[in-house]
């Protein structure tokens, strides 16, 4: 087999094993959430579907799959048919560039832990994200519904902002690291991770991408008790759940990025790299369901005040701060 084909269908097969595992995951994150935030609140949870509810996210797939799918009167039929698409499609293809593992032989092959190891990673997820932003824009506009309209405009709106600090709070990171590479960001933290040498980065970005993925206290664009559910009012069925897979596959995009660029990626002793990597996301993602349980939701000029007044600032003092530290460690 040619070398070339040999790439070509081990990255199939790669990327293939890596959006089943996400699908798997995402569909019982699902029942994790839903039993904390019933824990949170002093009840069950779902507990009918199987022993301790485990049957409980194919109960979900199945009511999905069977549900009727509407289009609205007066919908773009075009554009509301593929804004989900969007949406579910660029979080799955973010996950190409996050490494989950080193290296490993599998007979006389060497295979790399992670679908594409490309110099430019950190530049390709931010693509990835941007593009993100028109599926809600889309299926906002493309409803047919003030409702939507609404939430789509102010998804775009806060999507948009917060991208330029989460930017922004990963430069030093690549300053120190000295690549765009998100394996060779992990190898720079061999002796110490990045969550002890940036901690401001840390937390300016783990903010800034809570509010990319539009859960509470972020949620303005959904809203229920103003917008219904927002940009995603008016879809049923499979599209609407496109968008909650996108919603819950963004959660573990999010806790492999902060496991990746501050706490050493895969990097751990005694146990084996893909479970230190697996842990690392289980915890970011439990945070971010307890932060859901625990805060309401901010109010829009809250929201636009924290990302501009704060957020960017701080990110921008930041980049400086570290810049002028690296010049004068070399010099």
């Amino acid at each position: 087999m040619a070398q070339w084909t040999e790439a070509v269908f081990l990255a199939a097969i790669k990327s293939a094993l890596v959006i089943l595992v996400l699908l798997g995951i995402a569909a019982y994150l699902v029942l994790a959430e839903r039993k904390i935030l019933a824990r949170l609140q002093v009840r069950y949870g779902p507990n009918r579907a199987g022993p301790r509810g485990v049957l409980q996210p194919l109960a979900d797939m199945i009511k999905l799959l069977t549900k009727e799918d509407t289009i609205p009167a007066g919908a773009d039929k075009v554009l509301f048919l593929m804004a989900p698409a969007v949406v579910a499609a660029t979080v799955l293809m973010s996950f190409a560039v996050v490494p989950w593992g080193p290296e490993f032989a599998f007979g006389d092959t060497k295979i790399k832990g992670i679908v594409a190891d490309v110099p430019v990673g950190v530049l390709y997820l931010f693509a990835m994200s941007s593009l993100a932003v028109y599926g809600v824009a889309l299926g906002g506009w493309a409803s047919n519904s003030k409702y939507s309209l609404l939430g789509g405009v102010r998804g775009a709106a806060q999507m948009i902002s917060y991208e330029l600090s989460m930017g922004l709070s990963l430069a030093p990171v690549v300053m120190i690291s000295g690549s765009f590479s998100l394996v060779s960001i992990v190898e720079a933290q061999q002796g110490i991770p990045f969550a002890l040498v940036q901690p401001v980065s840390l937390v300016l970005f783990f903010l800034s991408s809570m509010a990319e993925t539009r859960r509470i206290p972020f949620d303005l664009p959904e809203a229920e008790n103003e917008l219904v559910a927002g940009y995603h009012t008016e879809y049923s069925g499979m599209r609407f759940g496109l968008f909650f897979l996108g919603e819950y596959v963004n959660i573990l995009v999010l806790g492999a990025l902060v496991a990746t660029m501050f706490l050493g990626g895969w990097k751990g002793p005694v146990l084996p790299p893909a479970i230190w990597f697996l842990l690392k996301v289980t915890a970011v993602a439990f945070l971010l369901i307890w932060i859901r349980g625990t805060l309401p939701r901010f109010r829009y000029d809250q929201l636009m005040h924290l990302g501009w007044k704060l957020l960017l600032p701080a990110s921008i003092l930041n980049v400086l701060a570290t810049g002028a530290i690296l010049a004068f460690w070399e010099s």
